[in-house]
């Protein structure tokens, strides 16, 4: 069984601090090194930062529900099932962006520590959905 009090601790305030600094980085970065340059750059960078807050808000509402379930808000079964899984499959899970040189090192930065956390996110989903499969198994074995 997966410990619930593991998912308070490094994750979420990983999630939290990479959410402040991708707030930051987007909300802050130089407006005139952006216009220096070309379209198709300055829209890789709009997507690019897309992802990274698509990644960490995908992460930050997964361990929210762990949260609740650890609050006896919620039940380990519903948040093992579709409503409250990781979703964002292929955008979120595609590990490219850190390594094109055309975008900002802060924001290749984002990218692959994002990258990173989600992926480590969608391990641990994997984990309790397994776990919660497993105890379902279990049980209908025994009734």
């Amino acid at each position: 069984m997966v410990s619930h009090t593991f998912f308070f601790n490094g994750p979420y305030d990983e999630t939290m601090a990479l959410l402040i600094e991708a707030r930051n980085y987007i909300a802050y970065y130089d407006v005139s090194e952006h216009r220096k340059l070309s379209p198709q750059v300055r829209l890789q960078i709009s997507y690019e930062s897309m992802r990274v807050t698509s990644r960490l808000t995908q992460v930050m509402a997964w361990l929210l529900a762990q949260k609740a379930v650890h609050a006896g808000e919620i039940t380990r079964e519903q948040v093992a099932g579709g409503d409250f899984s990781l979703t964002g499959g292929e955008i979120c899970s595609d590990p490219s962006g850190p390594d094109n040189e055309d975008l900002p090192a802060g924001l290749r930065s984002l990218l692959e520590r994002s990258h990173n956390l989600y992926m480590r996110i969608d391990r641990l989903d994997s984990m309790l959905r397994a776990d919660v499969q497993r105890a379902a198994e279990a049980e209908a074995a025994v009734g």
